[in-house]
């Protein structure tokens, strides 16, 4: 059973994010764990936020690939607690978020306690520190838009190249 869960996590781990398809579960640090449970694969992840839209697909998405690689009957299961935060997006996926020209978060709050069940969550919240631009690097920008194409992300621009961009808020 072993290689089975290492297999059924590798095909996890690259399924990609519908909102953000530049990441994999993986890049973007929702993927929490893969067990085998009385002979069927396991699947545990934790959404960016409880109201995220996506992890209705999320699930589908990992359902239909596990059973495309023979892992039928395979369950995916949402745990809330901790908390996902920003910080759990890896370097790559910061990286992948630069690359295709959105901000990727800053790091959540110093000094801050890890997250205890449920997380209240301000979606109009601006960045608390400057944001750098994705395609020039100028700290001179400033948000124009609450939300961007999804709820977790916000619209900025750039007073230098004056770039509008996408900016993954911190959580």
């Amino acid at each position: 059973m072993t290689a089975d869960v290492a297999a059924a996590r590798q095909i996890a781990e690259a399924v990609t994010d519908p909102e953000l398809p530049m990441l994999t579960l993986a890049d973007l640090g929702i993927l929490r764990d893969v067990t085998c449970e009385n002979g069927h694969i396991v699947v545990t992840i934790t959404p960016t936020y409880s109201g995220c839209p996506a992890l209705r697909e999320i699930a589908c998405d990992l359902q239909h690939r596990l059973t495309l690689a023979g892992f039928a009957g395979s369950t995916v299961r949402t745990q809330i607690a901790p908390a996902w935060t920003s910080d759990w997006i890896t370097p790559d996926g910061r990286r992948k978020l630069h690359a295709a020209g959105i901000a990727p978060p800053n790091p959540a709050a110093a000094g801050a306690p890890p997250p205890r069940g449920p997380v209240p969550l301000n979606l109009i919240m601006a960045p608390r520190d400057p944001v750098a631009c994705p395609q020039c690097g100028s700290l001179d920008t400033a948000a124009t838009a609450a939300f961007g194409a999804t709820a977790c992300k916000a619209l900025l621009r750039c007073g230098t190249c004056h770039e509008p961009f996408e900016y993954v808020k911190e959580f």
